[in-house]
């Protein structure tokens, strides 16, 4: 996933960062790097502190958050990355406003559409949301289908979710640890 990601961000940050005056050339490749990390660190933000409903909806595509220019996980990760700019590139607030706003966004886009695409295996939900909230090897995606089926997540679907994470394993308490148990999920979806 990193190198897609990597990718998807040289190829929208033309305009943003390589032909910024406000970035000399010799530090192109440490704002290219401070926005991967920005935009990592910003889904993990907002995975782990109540926004992982709305990533699910931008990565599934489906229910009222599915828009990724208008989701507030897009919000969330743009300030980071306007951050992780600032502190790496000693550039003013606003310059690191006007890249991440220009470059967050069309990544962002460009990302979720690779992982909706089925023809597409350079990247899929389970690796984004794997990378968001720690827990790989869960599979997100047949949660995320389960739990939005009619369009909506709702506090049944959350339960029939959480229960799958729980039960049907060998061990109890094992699974609440590599899936950070009902707590952890409905805490991610729903903040802490």
């Amino acid at each position: 996933m990193m190198e897609t990601l990597m990718n998807l961000i040289r190829q929208q940050s033309g305009d943003a960062v390589i032909n910024n005056p406000a970035i000399p050339n010799h530090q192109n490749e440490d704002a290219l790097q401070a926005i991967s990390s920005g935009i990592l660190g910003g889904l993990q933000q907002q995975a782990q502190g109540g926004g992982l409903g709305d990533l699910l909806s931008m990565v599934t595509g489906q229910g009222g958050n599915a828009n990724v220019h208008q989701n507030p996980v897009t919000q969330g990760v743009q300030q980071n990355v306007q951050q992780n700019l600032m502190e790496r590139l000693g550039i003013s607030p606003q310059v690191a406003m006007s890249i991440a706003t220009m470059v967050v966004p069309m990544v962002l886009s460009k990302l979720m559409h690779k992982a909706q695409d089925p023809t597409d295996s350079s990247v899929d939900g389970n690796g984004i949301l794997g990378a968001a909230t720690g827990n790989q090897g869960v599979d997100w995606m047949g949660a995320a289908s389960s739990a939005m089926a009619d369009g909506k997540l709702d506090m049944n679907d959350l339960m029939r979710v959480a229960g799958g994470f729980m039960g049907g394993g060998n061990n109890t308490q094992q699974n609440q640890s590599n899936s950070g148990g009902l707590g952890g999920l409905l805490g991610g979806l729903f903040g802490r």
